[in-house]
């Protein structure tokens, strides 16, 4: 598996309280997986489902935070799945997290045939491919590639499996571009309500760069628009905020259900 790989690093994440191992080149996990976790509201004892996972950052970053919860990390690559496994060994989770190699956009018989059925799981969270390859330069490396860019109909199916797999009232939490809300809602709209959405700055005085979107199965709630959540100061240093949810384990707003 290292091989095809190549060299790896382990780092630290949430201060210390994750251990990642993860390809030194291509695609890596970082903020977004961090904060993803951050913005999902799982209970202990509940079922939780990463689409896309890579080698399992926001799924093992859940697990950090959450006790008692079951993640299933589900990343096409089997190489970047198997060290997902891998991770939440090396981490102690290996009983309640594990990884398996299948497309998220694969048909409900293949979901099935590796054990998750329809309405089984209470919370998906998901940080899709979110370029467009038609629209934006894609990068020469196969992995990131794949992490990064996608067409629209990648997203769509992405959406129709967190949909199948929930249980009603359900809830999935998406990491994505800001410039890209107007898509991701449309595409929500159908089978999800009460969607909420919080912009993430860079600093105070720039626009915003991602959104995190939570929205509930089955539910006719309106759309409501959260106050944002700035990641540096106007000196570029950590605001207190993104300290406490990068660092030390707190969570964001969406996570409270």
């Amino acid at each position: 598996m290292q091989e095809g790989l190549g060299a790896l690093t382990e780092d630290a994440m949430l201060g210390g309280a994750l251990r990642l191992r993860q390809p030194r080149r291509g695609h890596r996990a970082g903020h977004d997986a961090v904060l993803l976790a951050a913005a999902c509201p799982a209970l202990s004892g509940e079922h939780v489902v990463d689409l896309g996972a890579g080698v399992g950052a926001a799924g093992l970053a859940l697990a950090a935070r959450t006790a008692d919860i079951a993640v299933t990390l589900v990343e096409i690559d089997p190489e970047l799945a198997a060290l997902g496994a891998e991770n939440a060994q090396l981490n102690g989770w290996a009983g309640r997290v594990r990884s398996i190699a299948l497309d998220a956009g694969a048909p409900a018989r293949a979901f099935a045939a590796a054990g998750l059925l329809p309405d089984s799981v209470a919370r998906v969270l998901m940080n899709p491919p979110f370029n467009d390859p038609l629209r934006q330069r894609t990068s020469p490396d196969r992995r990131r590639r794949l992490a990064h860019a996608a067409p629209r109909e990648t997203l769509a199916a992405w959406i129709r499996t967190a949909a199948r797999l929930l249980r009603p009232h359900g809830t999935l939490t998406v990491m994505f571009r800001a410039d890209g809300l107007v898509d991701l809602a449309r595409l929500l709209d159908s089978v999800f309500g009460a969607v909420v959405i919080l912009p993430v700055y860079p600093k105070p005085d720039q626009p915003a760069i991602r959104v995190l979107v939570r929205a509930t199965k089955a539910s006719r709630a309106p759309l409501a628009l959260l106050p944002g959540f700035v990641l540096n100061d106007a000196a570029g240093h950590p605001t207190p905020q993104a300290e406490a949810v990068l660092r030390a384990g707190a969570t964001l707003p969406l996570a409270q259900s």
